[in-house]
């Protein structure tokens, strides 16, 4: 299936996971969905010789092991990872967050909303931005994705 947008999910909250799984099932895009518990196993997974990249990866910020920032700079170092689209989702807002990694190369940054209505509608837009242009014109008013 050429169109199935193949999605990866790194965060220890069992009950996020569950959320965004949800929320992506209410999107009506074809979509195949990973999820990892922490940014280790992301990253094993990601570095597999036999894996088959994701279309977008999403980040949580803190997670035990390995964190989204130490996540996201070993992505952006490693020659086969380093133009994955990468969201950081996560429950911060903190500015010095949104600037380190907006700084790292993160693609996009989205406070994880509490409203599903509004998550179903973030994640669509997220999934379905034409990437290549969205990064050419980066900037921070664009990198925060405001809900």
């Amino acid at each position: 299936m050429a169109d199935t947008i193949y999605i990866v999910l790194a965060d220890d909250d069992a009950d996020d996971r569950s959320f965004f799984e949800d929320a992506f099932n209410s999107t009506q895009l074809r979509y195949n969905l990973k999820m990892f518990n922490d940014g280790e196993e992301l990253m094993n997974y990601l570095k597999a010789p036999e894996t088959v990249l994701p279309s977008i990866v999403f980040l949580d910020l803190n997670m035990p092991r390995k964190n989204g920032i130490e996540c996201l700079k070993e992505i952006r170092e490693n020659q086969n990872l380093k133009n994955l689209s990468v969201a950081i989702y996560s429950t911060s807002s903190n500015s010095e967050d949104i600037h380190d990694t907006f700084v790292l190369g993160a693609n996009i940054y989205i406070t994880k909303p509490n409203n599903f209505k509004e998550l179903v509608r973030v994640l669509h837009k997220v999934v379905t931005v034409n990437w290549q242009f969205h990064t050419a014109n980066l900037n921070k008013e664009t990198f925060l994705m405001t809900i």
